[in-house]
């Protein structure tokens, strides 16, 4: 499966799509595609942290999330209206404070929903943090396809 958008073309998508979410101060980056799959970057944010000095859970999901919505645009083109219907993540250690990265590699795609596995880890860190699972599904007309 080639790629179907280049990092620039996915930046330009996301700036006009989501530009309340995806801008220059917003810290996500998209740092690489490659044949199903991609790796993005959220930088470090201090209002990220929670008490406790880790990184908030909810922008670790966030991160990905995108991860994932990038790995499957990467693969089939500028469809906005595929969706996350499922996320679930394993935290298997407190997040560092400093930029997370996030790769994603989509496993399986069609019908049913495509899959991604996925790994975070903190820079610089070499053991993971969390892993997590992603299934994401097409929408016609901003339906939800079963």
């Amino acid at each position: 499966m080639p790629v179907m958008m280049t990092v620039e073309e996915l930046e330009h998508f996301f700036l006009a799509e989501f530009p309340h979410v995806f801008h220059p101060e917003s810290g996500l980056a998209i740092e690489a595609v490659w044949e199903r799959g991609c790796r993005v970057r959220q930088a470090f944010r201090q209002r990220s942290v929670r008490p406790g000095g880790t990184i908030s859970g909810p922008t670790m999901m966030a991160l990905a999330d995108l991860a994932m919505y990038v790995a499957v645009l990467a693969a089939i083109g500028p469809v906005p209206l595929a969706v996350t219907i499922n996320l679930n993540i394993n935290f298997l250690r407190k997040a560092a404070p400093r930029d997370l990265l996030a790769e994603a590699r989509l496993l399986k795609f069609g019908t049913p929903p495509a899959r991604s596995p996925f790994t975070r880890r903190a820079r610089r860190s070499p053991s993971p943090t969390r892993r997590r699972r992603i299934r994401s599904r097409l929408c016609a007309n901003g339906n939800i396809e079963p």
